[in-house]
């Protein structure tokens, strides 16, 4: 089934991760753990969770009791950190084609792609992690 939005399956990984995380919080979780619970590829969520990471989303901590915690309160992560901190930043051109003249002498398009991006952005950046995990009783299949 083809879908408007796509979201890759790193950024999916590192949302599904990130509830977990915080669904498990103040408790470490380590990647394996993450892993056996989504049914996803250890190494994959391991270079996910490193960005995440880096970004500052995380904090980790090697060794048996090692694992990671969320860095920031999950009141203040959002739906867009996680996705631009994966996929990169979001920018808007005038045209989705990326053409700087337009064959047309008006846009077909009259700004309106640029608009619905803008509104699923805003969207995007209101959704914040606790969201998903306030009631404790969601698992990572109903989140998304």
């Amino acid at each position: 089934m083809n879908q408007l939005i796509n979201i890759s399956e790193a950024a999916s990984l590192a949302f599904h991760g990130l509830a977990l995380v915080a669904q498990e919080s103040p408790k470490r979780v380590n990647v394996k753990e993450i892993a056996r619970r989504l049914n996803a590829s250890e190494a994959h969520l391991a270079k996910v969770f490193q960005t995440l990471n880096r970004a500052g989303i995380t904090a980790s901590q090697r060794g048996p009791r090692g694992g990671f915690i969320l860095k920031r309160p999950s009141e203040d992560i959002s739906f867009l950190d996680v996705y631009e901190t994966i996929e990169s930043p979001v920018t808007l051109s005038d045209c989705p084609m990326g053409y700087t003249a337009c064959g047309f002498n008006d846009c077909i398009f009259d700004q309106k792609l640029n608009d619905i991006s803008r509104e699923i952005l805003k969207t995007f950046g209101s959704i914040k992690l606790d969201q998903f995990i306030k009631s404790g009783e969601k698992t990572p299949k109903e989140i998304l």
